[in-house]
């Protein structure tokens, strides 16, 4: 790698698997290479938020260990879904403060899926935890969450690993991070399962396609484990920093 090159990092969508996202970054840090620009899709664009406001690997490590659905979400009384993340906006707030996408250290973009016209939409203004909160909301689970007039939901229905973002920064490199790569599908075992499985089925096939244009593509194996067990989260953490491990040489100065 060349000095002073610029670095973009794109975070998938995952569900709890997001916690390996914290792995890579460890790998990144460990290896002293410096993120320029920071994207995130989903529970990728939470770790991405973070990281972007300069929450230390430690405590992003502290709030996924901590983490349970009941944090995160509440019931909804509405015919748009069954669950509001109104709970997961509150968290980011009480970690970051009432901070605009401006405010970030590094420059963080998030993607959202508009569910009314079916676009794309690529949030990298504003209210930072709004955006993240409509990147997060899986369809037929969450509500959307209404910006500038749009109804918005999971940004990994249009792109998974937000790659757009970073090519429109003019990044040297281009790192993605998929969590579904390779992921053998197992029998669901509840709603929320039937609904992740679908999703995911639905996504692979655009976001194998989108990862081609990456420069260096990071995917742990995760296939044993489960997307909605936060059990699991240490074993998660590893595996991103282990794969991220074995990547990271071209990367070097």
């Amino acid at each position: 790698m060349k000095p002073n090159n610029k670095i973009g990092l794109a975070l998938g969508g995952g569900a709890i698997l997001g916690a390996a996202h914290i792995g890579v970054l460890k790998a990144f840090a460990e290896e002293n290479i410096p993120v320029s620009a920071i994207s995130g899709t989903s529970i990728g664009a939470l770790v991405a938020a973070l990281y972007a406001f300069d929450v230390s690997l430690d405590e992003i490590e502290k709030i996924a260990m901590d983490l349970d659905w009941l944090d995160i979400s509440g019931f909804a009384f509405s015919r748009l879904g069954l669950l509001t993340n109104e709970k997961m906006g509150k968290k980011i707030k009480d970690v970051l403060g009432e901070v605009q996408f401006s405010d970030a250290r590094i420059p963080l973009s998030v993607i959202a899926t508009d569910v009314g016209r079916f676009e794309k939409v690529v949030l990298d203004s504003g209210d930072v935890a709004r955006a993240v909160m409509a990147s997060a909301s899986v369809p037929g689970i969450f509500i959307p969450v209404e910006i500038d007039d749009r109804m918005l939901v999971d940004g990994g229905l249009m792109e998974n690993v937000p790659i757009s973002p970073l090519q429109n920064k003019a990044m040297d490199i281009i790192v993605g991070v998929d969590l579904n790569a390779g992921r053998k599908f197992k029998n669901p075992e509840d709603l929320i399962d039937v609904l992740l499985n679908a999703i995911d089925i639905a996504i692979d096939n655009a976001t194998r396609i989108q990862t081609q244009k990456v420069d260096l593509l990071i995917t742990p194996a995760l296939s044993a484990y489960n997307r909605t067990d936060t059990e699991c989260i240490r074993d998660l953490i590893r595996e991103g920093y282990t794969a991220a491990r074995g990547r990271l040489a071209p990367l070097k100065v």
